[in-house]
């Protein structure tokens, strides 16, 4: 397969729209393609999406590919979206609303979409000698929720740390284009969209992730995430099976066991001296976090009741 890379302006990463699968995979493919001429496009230039490719690199069936080909004439033509910018005279902050496409049209007879970006896109799939992510579209291809698209690519976006800044729950609503009535109740946003979006993410990309919850009294305002490459997490069992341990422990089994691990006699070698036993499990917890770390005090680990298998995680105690 081409190196399908995925390279967009982070301007554009951050825009708040809502993009049926279809439609994002098909923005994703024409960007591709406007990549692929090898000579730059405006805003009139016309690139083809073919529905043979469509099939191949989302491994959909032809009839899908020639139905998301034909119906992006009616809905991705109607799809707006929004995002931050700054005013060229002033410099100061403006929000830009925007179409994706401004011509797009469908040969039924040759199966082929031809899409031409609208001029406020152009510049953020092109322009980039500033901040920009990039990403191969095999990472997202296997992915069937649109939400599960969008935070892949948030995420991506943060690659360099590994970990985003903690966000809003407004404004990362609105990144994953819900609106202000979609999902109000956190039960409800968690089980329909948060949820299913890292469990896709985790099974079907090159990345694992998890977040953290921060609260403004009794309420959820805020997440953050962070994730690592597959390829980072570390193997422990003797047959070579990759477990990604690091990764699988829960917040709550590694201050468990963290615990466990500050009153071993043998993990005084860790200890700073100066801090309490509680100070230390804090620390353990951290230190659990890290891969190569977690490697290390594995063999504690076990002695103090964590196990594992190829299929599940187990404890005792």
């Amino acid at each position: 397969m081409k190196n399908d890379l995925i390279v967009k302006d982070n301007i554009l990463v951050n825009a708040s729209y809502n993009l049926e699968v279809t439609e994002q995979r098909l923005i994703l493919l024409s960007i591709i393609r406007a990549r692929e001429t090898g000579q730059g496009i405006t805003s009139d230039s016309k690139l083809e999406i073919h529905a043979s490719d469509y099939a191949t690199r989302f491994n959909v069936t032809k009839e899908a590919a020639y139905s998301a080909l034909k119906n992006a004439v009616h809905n991705l033509f109607e799809r707006k979206f929004s995002f931050k910018d700054n005013h060229a005279d002033t410099d100061k902050e403006i929000v830009v609303k925007s179409r994706w496409v401004s011509r797009i049209s469908y040969v039924d007879d040759l199966a082929i979409l031809e899409v031409t970006f609208a001029p406020d896109v152009v510049p953020l799939i092109t322009r980039l000698e500033k901040q920009f992510t990039s990403y191969q579209l095999k990472q997202v291809a296997q992915l069937t929720s649109k939400y599960a698209i969008r935070l892949y690519e948030l995420l991506i976006s943060w690659k360099s740390t590994g970990r985003t800044p903690i966000i809003d729950i407004a404004d990362f609503r609105s990144k994953l284009g819900l609106e202000i009535n979609e999902y109000q109740k956190m039960i409800n946003f968690k089980n329909r969209v948060l949820e299913p979006a890292i469990q896709q993410i985790n099974e079907l990309t090159d990345i694992v992730v998890k977040y953290e919850q921060f609260k403004s009294g009794r309420s959820i305002s805020s997440f953050q995430f962070s994730f690592k490459h597959k390829e980072e997490l570390i193997q422990v069992n003797n047959n070579n099976n990759a477990v990604y341990l690091a990764s699988k422990m829960t917040d709550a089994q590694r201050h468990m066991f963290a615990h466990k691990l500050s009153e071993l006699p043998e993990m005084g070698k860790y200890s700073h001296g100066t801090e309490s036993y509680q100070q230390f499990a804090i620390r353990i917890a951290e230190m659990l976090q890290d891969p190569e770390q977690f490697k290390e005090l594995y063999p504690y680990l076990k002695k103090v009741g964590y196990m594992t298998s190829t299929k599940k995680d187990t404890m005792n105690g």
